[in-house]
């Protein structure tokens, strides 16, 4: 009997391309009022990105810096130059946001950290959701704009960095994965993320527009201001 798990993964290319392929590699250019009011205007829009799918790292660069780039890992964000050499860290990152609201500033660690562990989330899907101590629950049917959407329930293990470790994805009749979640370290905000526009690259389908708006009471989203956007280009899968 199929699962929803099972129709993500055809909708994205199917489970044996996401298994074969270990790196995805784009140019990524983020838009929305996010990175002014962390104190980052501009920040990491129009970098290089690259993801592992099958361990959660995250390399972008250049950060602010020719010739520095970021590595991510949950309990290590660090700059480095080209050679290895680290140029700051910051060990345990996740517990520097405690006591963080929507406008508090963040440091470069801090971007990093963020942008790092959600690009990791977003560009990995579907192949995160079988990750070891990922587990999944189709928990019936949501409606928005008047589509109606399959829902699937994720809890992440805490060896993995996401946004929250619970999380509803709405997923489209294609088996696409439209909307989820809400910020833990930015106050707990509560966000909608869409998936707009889809590419395929060696076999894998990969979302290259992706647009992030607060949520009111009742989970709908806010439309205005838009808080993030995301946009891939020229896509690579290794």
């Amino acid at each position: 009997m199929s699962t929803l798990i099972d129709d993500i993964f055809d909708g994205y290319g199917g489970r044996r391309a996401w298994q074969e392929a270990e790196r995805i590699s784009a140019r990524q250019f983020f838009g929305g009022v996010l990175w002014a009011m962390k104190g980052h205007p501009g920040a990491l829009d129009d970098v290089q990105v690259t993801v592992d799918l099958h361990r959660q790292h995250t390399r972008q660069e250049p950060f602010f810096t020719a010739g520095h780039h970021t590595d991510f890992t949950p309990g290590r964000i660090a700059v480095e130059t080209e050679d290895g050499q680290v140029v700051e860290e910051l060990l345990d990152p996740r517990a520097s946001f405690a006591g963080h609201e929507p406008t508090t500033p963040w440091t470069r660690l801090k971007l990093a950290y963020f942008s790092g562990y959600a690009m990791w989330t977003y560009t990995t899907e579907p192949a995160s959701l079988v990750l070891p101590g990922v587990t999944t629950e189709e928990i019936g049917t949501g409606t928005e704009d008047g589509q109606t959407f399959r829902r699937l329930a994720v809890t992440y293990p805490d060896s993995i960095a996401t946004h929250t470790p619970h999380q509803i994805l709405y997923v489209d009749a294609d088996g696409l994965i439209r909307r989820d979640y809400t910020v833990d370290i930015a106050g707990k905000a509560a966000s909608a993320q869409y998936a707009l526009d889809f590419t395929t690259v060696d076999g894998l389908v990969v979302a290259t527009s992706r647009k992030i708006y607060s949520t009111d009471e009742n989970n709908r989203k806010i439309p205005d201001p838009l808080i993030v956007s995301i946009d891939l280009k020229d896509v690579t899968v290794h």
